[in-house]
């Protein structure tokens, strides 16, 4: 760790520059700002400083910085971000915690995947579950007790806990069929003790614990210091990352328009005000966005919202630019207050005592918050985040910004196809350097921001693992008769990519080429699909698999999943899968239609696309309003992978007809090899 006093020049530089920091604020400050995702370059964005370019972060530690102190807060930034302590292996981690957790008179323990703002992609401090287990995936949940161990995760990572996690320390299961609750009434001894951060857990979730540790004839014990923080001695700050006002060109509505529409939401409810602690909910609200997670452009914090309009947000402060005369703001707007994190609690009591009906959502509130505003008497109401249908509706102008945000992907990706379409078979290529390669393509961009997830480039039996990230140790070179699977997306600033195409490398099987039409049959279903207002994506997922089903195949995964503007590639509240969504498809949702087949130890492919639901006119004779999909995503489907005697003439037509839109759209904006790829690509089968 880096300490103020072991560096006078730093003291001396930030003495020189007139800030009012003192070298052990800054440092903490570069503490969090090396915990934050890396920044990437912005073209046209970036001020020049002595030929230098000029990270964001400076605005949070001195804004007219010259470039001797830009300089030496650059290296250091570099020093704290490059910085690995060696960690015990994990049976010492594992020895540890359970020392810990009689410590604390617990008898178990719950480690999720998530952090106190129930983010998809925790930051690094949060990754607790990874850190103690190995296992990086994005959904999962380990259980810890004195003489056993279990982790849980879904489908799409089952070969993925398996290869990082010790067997030996960690029994692995599907969470579906073997939910966690019911292992844990089955092992958790009697009187047993089950211990949880309260943070971490939402009150839904909670509830289910309780519920499990009771069936044990045990308890559930909310604790305040997680045992998993105390022993974790190279864990890293609290992120820090500028915070910034995400402009009305992109967001198509103004914050005080969409605290009106929510608080006249709490008005005809009878509540007082609403306590948001989803991250994306708050993005939207006050257009409101930044960089403290990888790949989703958010700020962590939390909110209260009354049904006045008035807006609290509660965050570091420390992620608000610094002004010239010292002062820490950030403008969101009238009746927008930013109050530091740590005010937070205080504010939930003062509220509890006004005794209003308070909205919490069970699926996204923390079981701290519930349990802090439980002990002021206050009445809760149980409701949905009032935020997350107007959020998953786009607007007119967010869902512009999204086709033309498709369309710059699709320029990428056609770069990319091309690219590798000219490479021999046997060329050397492999997972890592295929990803890097579309990476950098995509960067080159207009209004790129970051990834929207780790890109996942996958050949030969790495295919099968559907979440598959390539690294050293996992890494594939491409080889003539495989499979080359590779899905990616882009956070632009004005919205939200995520495509997965499934190439040939060489000539494809005749086993490959049938799976591979089913598996376009079944996207083809679900995008030509016509259907009543109040329809669910439960109701449609059927369409992306039956042809698969017809042949004794399926996949273990989701068929399509909601995507923000701007915001996070997986949005609620609807979705497309087995699982049960009440939550009805309306005009201006995007969706992902993402069939796949995966043959363990062989190979995988998937064909994915973003749907946004609109509004048909109605045939004639129609009682009532008809809704279909317009495909965003412009990039073209492997027709060598494809068996036109499999399709029937409308999926063939269907076909083309994208295919020339494909076209249509992004041929202007490509020339030389790069537009004669495509014009192949795009060719008809009809013809």
């Amino acid at each position: 760790m880096i300490r103020a006093g072991s560096d006078r020049n730093l003291e001396d530089l930030l003495a020189e520059s007139g800030g009012g920091l003192a070298a052990e604020e800054v440092l903490a400050i570069l503490a969090g700002v090396a915990a934050a995702p890396r920044e990437r370059a912005r073209k046209r964005e970036w001020e020049p400083a002595g030929g230098a370019d000029r990270p964001r972060w400076l605005s949070l530690i001195a804004p007219a910085a010259d470039r001797h102190l830009a300089a030496k807060l650059g290296a250091l930034e570099a020093e704290l971000r490059a910085a690995r302590p060696a960690e015990p292996p994990a049976a010492e981690r594992i020895t540890a915690l359970r020392a810990g957790m009689e410590a604390q008179k617990l008898d178990g323990f719950v480690v999720p995947v998530g952090d106190e703002f129930q983010g998809e992609y925790p930051a690094r401090r949060a990754r607790r579950l990874a850190w103690l287990s190995g296992f990086t995936g994005s959904a999962g949940l380990g259980v810890v007790l004195a003489r056993s161990a279990a982790l849980f995760t879904d489908g799409r990572y089952t070969l993925q806990a398996a290869d990082q996690v010790d067997g030996d320390l960690f029994s692995l299961h599907h969470i579906t069929e073997t939910p966690p609750a019911g292992w844990i009434a089955g092992n958790l001894p009697a009187k047993g003790r089950l211990g949880i951060d309260p943070w971490l857990h939402t009150m839904d979730g909670a509830q289910t614990l309780r519920a499990a540790a009771k069936q044990a004839g045990g308890e559930l014990v909310p604790i305040e210091a997680n045992p998993i923080d105390r022993i974790w001695t190279a864990q890293p700050a609290h992120p820090i990352s500028p915070a910034e006002a995400h402009p009305l060109a992109h967001a198509g509505r103004t914050s005080a328009e969409k605290r009106q529409e929510i608080a006249a939401l709490l008005s005809q409810a009878g509540e007082e005000a609403v306590i948001i602690c989803a991250p994306p909910s708050i993005a939207w609200l006050a257009n409101l966005r930044g960089t403290d997670l990888p790949h989703t452009p958010l700020t962590q914090a939390y909110a209260i919202l009354r049904a006045d309009r008035r807006l609290e947000i509660f965050l570091d402060r420390r992620k608000l630019p610094l002004s010239a005369e010292g002062m820490r703001r950030l403008e969101l707007g009238e009746g927008i207050r930013t109050r530091p994190l740590e005010d937070f609690a205080a504010a939930l009591d003062a509220l509890g005592g006004e005794g209003g009906t308070l909205r919490l959502d069970g699926a996204s509130t923390p079981e701290a918050v519930y349990q802090r505003l439980k002990s002021t008497g206050a009445p809760i109401s149980r409701a949905v985040d009032p935020c997350a249908l107007p959020k998953a509706r786009k607007n007119d102008v967010e869902l512009a910004g999204m086709r033309a945000a498709h369309l710059r992907d699709g320029v990428a990706m056609a770069r990319f196809l091309a690219w590798l379409d000219g490479q021999p078979a046997d060329g050397g290529h492999d997972e890592m350097g295929l990803a890097a390669k579309i990476d950098g393509l995509r960067a080159e961009g207009e209004r790129f921001r970051d990834l929207s997830f780790p890109s996942i480039s996958a050949t030969g039996a790495n295919g099968a693992i559907v979440h598959y990230q390539p690294s050293e140790a996992s890494n594939k070179r491409l080889a003539a008769g495989a499979l080359y699977l590779i899905d990616s997306g882009a956070q632009y600033l004005d919205g939200t990519t995520d495509v997965t195409r499934t190439l040939a490398i060489g000539a494809p099987s005749d086993e490959m080429r049938e799976r591979f039409t089913r598996v376009l049959k079944g996207h083809i279903g679900l995008a030509r699909a016509r259907f009543p207002a109040g329809t669910t994506g439960p109701q449609l997922d059927s369409l992306a698999r039956i042809a698969l089903w017809r042949a004794g195949l399926d996949y273990d995964h989701g068929t399509g999943h909601g995507v923000g503007s701007y915001l996070g590639v997986h949005e609620g509240p609807h979705g497309i899968s087995k699982r049960p969504n009440k939550v009805a498809l309306e005009p201006g949702m995007i969706v992902s239609d993402e069939p796949g087949y995966y043959k363990s130890g062989a190979y995988g492919m998937r064909i994915e696309s973003l749907l946004a639901v609109k509004a048909l006119d109605p045939p004639p004779g129609a009682e009532g309003e008809l809704l279909g999909f317009e495909v965003l995503t412009q990039v073209p489907i492997d027709l060598r992978l494809v068996d036109p005697g499999l399709l029937d003439a409308d999926e063939i037509a269907w076909l083309d007809a994208y295919h020339a839109g494909v076209r249509a759209g992004i041929a202007p904006l490509v020339a030389g090899p790069v537009r004669a790829w495509l014009e192949r690509a795009t060719r008809s089968l009809a013809s």
